[in-house]
């Protein structure tokens, strides 16, 4: 099984100039190691996110949160879809958090000052599963609070079509770093493409978050993950979408929230009129009344030039004429 390591999941952008890591054919299943967000630093609660002691904060913006890649898919062709399957995640033994001086919405926080005046580092102890991995394993947050590890990739997105953009900060309808929980093992996501091969890149997986990862990190792992890929001819979505089991979300990355919101259902109205045949007048109804349709606010904190990342959302078992 063809695999990137760990030691060379170190990118921090998506370049169109890079040459592939690997070539692979559709429906091949492939391995990517990926680091956590911090390179590697945060190993214990002694290490504190000050920013003259990480490595790559000497940069502007800062070297941070690397990716791998990019991935050659062979067949795809500018306006494919680009099908990422993702197969399976196994986090690392532990994540982490970290939190502090203008780190997040309370960052300069006057009402709780020891959230604002001192670095805070909490690492979570990962238990193994029924499996023996930690795909089906606990997250220990403290001794008397654990969940289910629900491991996701935060940043995964293909080449963009002329810019050059940081794996920090970057997003847009080619994907980056959207810290979206649905990018999870089952699931499809489908990007457009802009240039042969399409030049896929993956990292940043987190154990667990909460909706809008609202502290600006969430619980930050290392992982393996597996994934396949496949290519769907002249059919590019405007912006991201996933395929989940039971339901499909239609993504919108902006600010303000509402924008992206309303961005996010307009092209899921979109969708339904496209791929499922419904007429503009239902769907426009169909979002307005059907009691399961949701919106999923993924991602929405205040650091550098990051935008909001919303879902629109309805189940598959309102869609009858599936093609």
């Amino acid at each position: 099984m063809k695999r990137i390591p760990r030691d060379q999941a170190n990118k921090f952008a998506f370049d169109h100039r890079d040459q592939p890591l690997l070539h692979v054919a559709c429906g091949e299943i492939i391995e990517i190691e990926t680091d956590d967000a911090s390179s590697g630093y945060f190993r214990s609660e002694t290490d504190l996110a000050i920013p003259g002691r990480r490595p790559g904060f000497d940069r502007n913006p800062p070297m941070a949160n690397p990716i791998a890649g990019p991935v050659f898919i062979e067949t795809a062709e500018r306006g494919d879809t680009l099908v990422v399957r993702i197969e399976s995640i196994e986090v690392d033994d532990y994540s982490w958090i970290a939190i502090g001086p203008k780190r997040g919405p309370l960052g300069s926080s006057t009402q709780w000052p020891e959230l604002s005046q001192s670095y805070t580092t909490k690492v979570f102890r990962h238990e193994k599963g029924p499996s023996g991995t930690t795909s089906d394993g606990t997250l220990r947050f403290n001794e008397k609070i654990s969940w289910p590890i629900t491991p996701f990739v935060g940043t995964l997105g293909v080449a963009p079509d002329r810019e050059v953009t940081t794996s920090i900060d970057g997003q847009g309808e080619w994907g980056g770093n959207l810290d979206i929980r649905d990018v999870a093992p089952g699931h499809e996501i489908h990007l457009p493409v802009f240039h042969p091969g399409a030049l896929f890149y993956l990292g940043d997986v987190h154990a667990s978050q909460g909706d809008t990862e609202f502290t600006g990190t969430a619980a930050e792992t290392k992982a393996l993950v597996r994934l396949q890929f496949e290519v769907l001819k002249n059919s590019a979505p405007a912006s991201p979408r996933i395929v989940k089991p039971e339901s499909i979300v239609s993504i919108h990355v902006a600010r303000p929230l509402e924008l992206a919101v309303e961005s996010a259902t307009i092209q899921l109205i979109q969708w339904l009129v496209e791929a499922y045949r419904f007429t503009p007048q239902d769907a426009y109804c169909l979002v307005s009344t059907c009691p399961d349709f949701r919106i999923n606010v993924y991602q929405m904190c205040n650091i550098a030039k990051l935008r909001f990342v919303a879902g629109a959302e309805v189940p598959k078992k309102y869609l009858p004429n599936q093609s």
